[in-house]
């Protein structure tokens, strides 16, 4: 009898101290959650139209290939101008980077005056919010 109420004492401790473990990082997530993140002017964050904008926006000027030289042949030609085999191109290099190099490679296309088929565009800003989001998840994991 002895024995079942310190296993029953022992649970119910262990319970509050999840209880309040919880609480305390339930409060730590929405001070997070409170904070403003570092957006462009104007923009909400909730649309990919605000990310499309701030990823092509360019921060950095330095050229960088990614083993993309070939791409430099379309410096001028615009969206609606590639052909299918032309837009394979430019989605081999887009699939062949990692996730933290997709901003980067975008700046650099838009520095070197490539305008890139409006479908690959779409899937460079679906790629791009995918890793931000991955980002999130793991720096919150982390924490």
């Amino acid at each position: 009898m002895i024995v079942t109420l310190w296993i029953l004492l022992a649970l119910v401790l262990t319970g509050v101290v999840l209880y309040i473990h919880h609480r305390i990082t339930d409060k730590g997530d929405e001070t997070a959650a409170q904070q403003p993140e570092n957006r462009p002017e104007g923009c909400c964050g909730q649309h990919l139209v605000c990310e499309k904008e701030s990823l092509l926006a360019g921060v950095s000027k330095e050229i960088v290939y990614y083993e993309d030289e070939e791409l430099d042949a379309y410096i001028g030609k615009k969206a609606d101008e590639y052909t299918e085999e032309e837009v394979e191109q430019f989605r081999d290099v887009l699939y062949t980077l990692r996730p933290d190099e997709i901003g980067s490679w975008a700046r650099s296309i838009q520095l070197r005056s490539i305008e890139l088929p409006a479908a690959v565009r779409d899937e460079l800003v679906m790629l791009a919010a995918e890793a931000r989001e991955t980002l999130n998840r793991n720096s919150n994991i982390n924490v």
